[in-house]
């Protein structure tokens, strides 16, 4: 007897062990609400992925916040505080992924953020970003516009924090390329019509039109552009880059411009790119378990998350066991330290003082032609 309880004890020390050894990564994204064009693809990227984190065993606990920054909360606290993770990854939309920067620093659990955080949410420690800063974005469209000597322009976005990022990444450079900024008109994710602002930003003849939306709710702007016969030059941003935004777009969005990471045009980069190798390897993985032609900026933005974690995971993972305070402490200094990281979307180098650390090779500038992006050489 006492032999049989000396060998289920052990047995439930090995599984003790195998489930400490286990890294566990919580994912929010909204892949339901107004942001879910983008967080679907952002979620699809996990099922694809290796079942190995920087050599850990790893288990993905998936959660959908409805592209709602008060659900977004209650996820993060429930995934750290009782599904003890190692990470969080999200979420989505600005306001979501925002909204988990002062949980993730009052628990002092690491985050990955999904989409761009606000100035303030930047400097907290345990936040990292993977998209690209706006400012450094919003740069190729000024160059863009100067180019094709654009004097004056107009500023329409969400009425939301993605909306400010966008109009202050525009204002950052539009100065220094002597273009004014001659009407500025927000609205809301889930509104349906714009006509009302349209009116007024035509009132002042622009030469070119900013939107400063995401997903598909980016395209009303433009559609409502084109139905009331504008033809100046119609710029987006990063937060548009994926197939639902063109089909709702349709033939009203065709000659709009946006930037993106070179990953949506990797076939087109010359090989000495640095993302072109991670490019095309996202792109095999995910089309080959969601079609051809299924590749988006948005699932692209979670594997080089997933690359990142990959590279401090196999750090922290020489210094604490999984599962702990200090595992979690030594993963967020291991992401601080990451070097020369190539990813999808860009280069990443992260300093105490730069946690998106990512430069001008993430960006290329895009224009929509026969309903796909092409690349402005």
């Amino acid at each position: 007897m006492k032999r049989k309880s000396l060998i289920a004890l052990a047995l439930v020390s090995l599984v003790a062990m195998s489930v400490q050894a286990q890294v566990k990564v919580g994912i929010i994204t909204g892949a339901t609400g107004p942001g879910a064009s983008l967080g679907i693809p952002y979620k699809n990227t996990f099922t694809v992925l290796p079942k190995t984190l920087g050599g850990e065993a790893v288990q993905y606990i998936i959660m959908d916040d409805g592209t709602d920054p008060t659900n977004a909360v209650k996820h993060a606290r429930k995934l750290i505080s009782e599904d003890k993770v190692d990470l969080i990854i999200g979420s989505s939309s600005v306001p979501a992924a925002t909204s988990i920067t002062d949980i993730a620093s009052e628990l002092k659990t690491p985050q990955i953020a999904l989409s761009p955080v606000g100035p303030a949410a930047s400097k907290n420690p345990w936040v990292f970003t993977i998209p690209q800063p706006a400012a450094i974005m919003m740069g190729a469209v000024a160059d863009h516009m100067k180019a094709n000597n654009v004097k004056n322009v107009a500023y329409i976005g969400f009425s939301d924090a993605w909306g400010d990022l966008v109009l202050n990444g525009l204002k950052t450079h539009a100065e220094a390329a002597g273009i004014k900024i001659v009407a500025e008109e927000r609205y809301g994710r889930n509104d349906t019509s714009v006509a009302g602002q349209i009116l007024k930003i035509l009132s002042t003849n622009p030469d070119a039109v900013v939107v400063g939306g995401s997903g598909t709710p980016g395209a009303l702007p433009h559609v409502t552009l084109a139905e009331r016969g504008y033809k100046g030059k119609v710029y987006h941003n990063h937060g548009v880059i994926n197939k639902d935004f063109l089909r709702v777009g349709g033939k009203n969005i065709e000659g709009g411009f946006a930037p993106t990471g070179p990953v949506m045009v990797a076939e087109q980069l010359p090989d000495s790119n640095p993302t072109k190798k991670a490019s095309l390897e996202f792109t095999k993985a995910y089309e080959g378990a969601f079609g051809a032609g299924t590749r988006n900026a948005f699932a692209a933005y979670s594997y080089d998350a997933y690359l990142l974690a990959n590279s401090a995971v196999a750090e922290a993972a020489k210094k604490a066991k999984t599962g702990t305070p200090e595992f979690r402490q030594a993963l967020r200094d291991a992401l601080e330290r990451t070097k020369n990281v190539n990813g999808t979307h860009a280069v990443y180098n992260m300093t105490t003082t730069d946690h998106a650390g990512v430069d001008s090779r993430a960006r290329v500038l895009v224009v929509i032609e026969n309903g796909d992006w092409k690349l402005v050489k």
